[in-house]
């Protein structure tokens, strides 16, 4: 096991995540049907979210929450769906990476779960 220590290991762990993401029949509808991701365009954005967010440098200027908002109208975003991102996000951590910086991720992946849950209740 490693540390993250760059965005070779994000872009490694965000292929690995939403692999077991489009392989769970209960959550992969929100990206196949009602987001339809492009893979392939979206994980480079998500790596530079995660890279700003771990690393304070990369080039994300998006709007996550709105993202997720705009996400929210379309199908509601559940407890469970949350609880599921973060059961395959942590997995995928601890799976492939230790240390410092595996931990950070995943409180920060926490966190931003438990504002967009709030915020999205009160939208």
């Amino acid at each position: 096991m490693k540390e993250i220590e760059s965005r070779q290991d994000l872009e490694f762990l965000l292929a690995e995540f939403y692999n077991k993401l489009l392989n769970d029949p209960v959550i992969s509808y929100i990206f196949t049907d009602v987001a339809k991701i492009d893979l392939e365009h979206h994980l480079p954005i998500l790596a530079d979210f995660w890279e700003l967010s771990i690393f304070h440098t990369g080039n994300y200027r998006n709007n996550p929450m709105q993202v997720h908002m705009d996400l929210n109208n379309k199908e509601k975003l559940t407890e469970e769906h949350f609880n599921i991102w973060l059961s395959h996000f942590y997995d995928t951590v601890d799976e492939h990476f230790e240390g410092l910086n595996a931990e950070k991720i995943k409180t920060r992946a926490i966190s931003i779960a438990t504002v967009m849950k709030i915020k999205l209740a009160s939208s």
